[in-house]
């Protein structure tokens, strides 16, 4: 029997985010919420278990993330 297994990070857009001035671009924008995890996977396909979850805004303009 064979079984491929993995693990890979995922990254889920949680919708839009504040509005706020970026401290690296200086622009004002909306930002957009991010979710990102890690999770061992199962045939690549099927999650097993996630860990590491992080929740963040990121700019819209030049990628800066700050906690959400």
């Amino acid at each position: 029997m064979l079984l491929i297994a993995g693990v890979t990070g995922k990254t889920d857009s949680q919708g839009p985010g504040a509005t706020r001035t970026c401290p690296r671009c200086g622009n004002t924008t909306q930002w957009q919420r991010l979710k990102s995890y890690r999770q061992f996977t199962l045939f690549f396909v099927l999650p097993l278990w996630r860990w590491g979850r992080q929740e963040y805004e990121q700019c819209g303009v030049c990628g800066q993330t700050a906690a959400a």
